[in-house]
């Protein structure tokens, strides 16, 4: 099993690392990699998201008798784990595998980082739209812009710690 899973993630390595070439002197194949992986784990979220919300919820409040909450709360709760563990998944294992840190700090460390970006998301579209006018749209753009620089930097620096690695000529290449 273990074989099993290095093939896979050797196999979505090698192709991600394929798509590189184009950009080997633009950009750093570790900031390519978490592009990529990123985009990746984003467009599962919005896609398990757009069918939890429209087909398993039906759009519908969900009552738990104690509490009501809305469909489109109710489809991010039930997405949000499913997507949490993909993107630790793809970050431990793709981009940042050259890390040295234990698998278990990495995961409260990646945690961490995922509240920040949650409170930056809220804060920033608060922030957008409520304060400077802006259209509820283009506020988000705006704001993933943000958070997705300091996603990449907070994991690079803070729950991956690969930043080092780079400096002392280990890489996970």
């Amino acid at each position: 099993m273990v074989q099993h899973l290095r093939n896979i993630r050797d196999s979505i390595i090698k192709t991600v690392d394929w798509f590189y070439f184009p950009f080997l002197q633009f950009i750093p194949r570790e900031v390519f990699r978490y592009a990529v992986t990123g985009g990746l784990n984003t467009l599962f979220d919005l896609t398990l998201y757009f069918v939890f919300y429209r087909f398993v919820l039906d759009m519908q409040i969900v009552d738990l008798g104690f509490i009501a909450i809305s469909a489109y709360i109710a489809a991010f709760m039930m997405v949000f784990p499913i997507t949490f563990t993909t993107g630790f998944i793809l970050a431990k294992y793709v981009t940042f595998n050259a890390s040295e840190l234990r698998g278990r700090i990495q995961l409260f460390r990646y945690g961490v980082t995922v509240l920040g970006a949650i409170c930056l998301n809220y804060l920033f579209l608060k922030i957008f739209v409520e304060y400077f006018g802006w259209y509820a749209t283009f506020s988000k753009a705006v704001t993933t812009v943000i958070v997705v620089m300091y996603s990449y930097v907070s994991q690079r620096y803070f729950s991956f710690k690969t930043a080092q690695l780079a400096v002392s000529g280990k890489t996970s290449d």
